[in-house]
């Protein structure tokens, strides 16, 4: 009977929702060396996305790969990053995480902030150790941008990470033709009436690179303006 048990709990992280991995990382986990987990899928099909194969593909490696990867990691990496696609869509996340914090991992997620639940389980159980969280765009551009109604979703997830201990940080990918300048503006207010204190990362869209969407080329002239205010430091990132 207990042989039954323990391979019930074991067969659901055999499922393959992870569409690829990237080994090692200096970028991708402030000041930590890890690995990026890229989960198949997503909820959202934001116009810029540079990942349309993963967010439309379907998942090609089982979470046991994975285990058995980290396994060989001990001592080489410090962290392990879960991106998409969106991590927080698959059900066998809990699992899969409590699996890499035993062995002794940091664990950083990369969300668009659309499963508040499982982040708010994610929070209390002390599962995560830094979040970087998607803001995409304001509620009336969002449904365009996104192709998804999820910005109620978005704001619960950003006052969870707020009100807890967990750091974070907030970004957005900017595209000219997609957000107005009056519009980012707006974004930062709307930043500072929830609360929310510290660095906000923009990072620019790249032109003539694979998208979801056809789009025009960006500029830059955003980057040419201190958006910063008393509380927020905007930083614009270079890709």
């Amino acid at each position: 009977m207990n042989t039954n048990n323990a391979s019930i709990s074991k067969k659901p992280l055999s499922i393959k929702g992870i569409f690829s991995l990237t080994p090692f990382t200096l970028l991708d986990y402030p000041h930590k060396t890890a690995c990026i987990v890229w989960f198949a899928g997503c909820n959202m099909r934001c116009l810029y996305c540079y990942n349309p194969e993963i967010v439309l593909g379907k998942g090609k490696i089982d979470f046991e790969t994975i285990l058995n990867f980290l396994k060989t990691r001990k001592g080489l990496l410090d962290g392990v990053v879960l991106s998409g696609g969106e991590c927080t869509l698959h059900h066998k996340i809990i699992d899969f995480i409590k699996e890499i914090k035993a062995m002794g991992f940091a664990v950083k997620i990369d969300t668009n902030g659309s499963n508040p639940k499982i982040l708010n389980s994610l929070i209390r159980n002390r599962l995560i150790d830094y979040v970087a969280l998607d803001y995409k765009s304001l509620p009336h551009t969002f449904k365009k941008l996104t192709q998804s109604g999820l910005f109620s979703e978005f704001e619960e997830s950003l006052k969870l990470l707020i009100q807890s201990d967990i750091p974070f940080e907030v970004r957005t990918t900017f595209h000219s033709s997609l957000i107005s300048e009056d519009d980012f503006s707006k974004m930062i207010e709307y930043l500072e009436i929830q609360n929310f204190e510290g660095n906000y990362y923009v990072q620019h869209f790249m032109n003539n690179v694979p998208t979801l969407s056809k789009l025009d080329s960006s500029n830059k002239e955003i980057q040419l303006k201190d958006f910063s205010t008393s509380k927020i430091k905007v930083i614009f990132r270079e890709q």
